[in-house]
């Protein structure tokens, strides 16, 4: 599997009554499918996997992966504390026809890398599926230090990219490109594309994120791969309002906006997270006004 690309973090979609909507799983695939992403991923951290029990979890991968028909590729969010666990939340990803898992290691009472490290092995010697290392401190409160994310990339073969999302990006983004000696893997840049334009400059590979509007990050990731700089910090200052905006704690806002997009039934957040206020919902329809002035937003943008 390539990760060089936009790969789409998806919101998981719930009905009213806070059970699992399906039906919005399908139509949010299916969209991102159809406007090109190189794939979607899947029960992220902002796919409020936390909240999802493992049959929940099974129905979402089984629909996502229909949804996909073979039209782009599905990774799909596997951390758990515990190693043996999530070597069977990868069994699960496996057996239900995904095609990379994302892995993130958990915080322990007394940091330890070497644990970080022992972690990624025992779960690559399981021989299940590609590997996504996901490197996200702000939820994870582990921080991944760049010799030993070179390590990881260095001597576990399963490990096809890493998902950097450490403080500052567009840092410790170079910092790997520049340290990758032995094996290079891609390299993915998250956050909501909060310093997405640096972060290409730097050398990231891509979008893994769940900024609602992927068609704008693949035309930055594009333009920069062809060398059109000009054209991709165009697009970045364009919708930096909205990816800003986006960027505030939680998913409500992200939720709003698909729904706004019509790829959701609703915006509803699974409990005890918080919906979107009517306050921020009126700021965003402004943002929205201003920065895509009569555009039909349930269509693809034209960037």
């Amino acid at each position: 599997m390539n990760f060089i690309g936009t790969f789409p973090i998806l919101a998981t979609p719930f009905n009213e009554g806070g059970s699992l909507d399906l039906d919005s799983v399908e139509r949010l695939v299916g969209f991102m499918a159809g406007i090109g992403v190189e794939g979607v991923t899947v029960l992220g951290v902002l796919g409020e996997s936390n909240r999802m029990l493992d049959k929940e979890r099974e129905a979402l991968i089984t629909r996502a992966v229909a949804a996909a028909g073979g039209r782009t590729r599905v990774i799909v969010g596997a951390s758990h504390p515990g190693t043996q666990a999530t070597i069977g939340l990868c069994q699960m990803a496996r057996d239900l026809g995904a095609d990379a898992v994302m892995i993130a290691p958990s915080m322990e009472p007394v940091p330890n890398e070497a644990r970080v490290f022992d972690y990624f092995q025992q779960i690559a010697a399981a021989e299940l599926l590609p590997i996504v290392a996901q490197d996200h401190p702000a939820s994870t409160q582990v921080h991944m230090s760049i010799p030993l994310l070179l390590r990881l990339i260095d001597e576990v073969p399963a490990i096809a990219c890493i998902k950097e999302e450490g403080l500052p990006t567009p840092v410790r983004v170079a910092a790997l490109k520049q340290g990758m000696q032995k094996r290079r893997v891609p390299l993915l840049t998250g956050l909501g594309a909060l310093y997405g334009y640096f972060d290409l400059m730097a050398g990231c590979d891509g979008f893994n994120t769940g900024f609602a509007f992927p068609e704008v990050l693949m035309a930055m990731e594009r333009a920069a791969r062809a060398g059109n700089l000009e054209e991709s910090y165009r697009l970045y200052a364009k919708y930096l309002p909205l990816i800003v905006f986006e960027q505030q704690p939680g998913v409500a806002v992200r939720k709003e906006l698909l729904r706004m997009r019509g790829l959701l039934n609703n915006a509803n957040v699974r409990h005890p997270g918080a919906a979107i206020t009517e306050g921020a919902a009126r700021q965003l329809r402004d943002i929205i006004e201003r920065v895509l002035p009569g555009v039909d937003i349930t269509k693809a943008v034209q960037p």
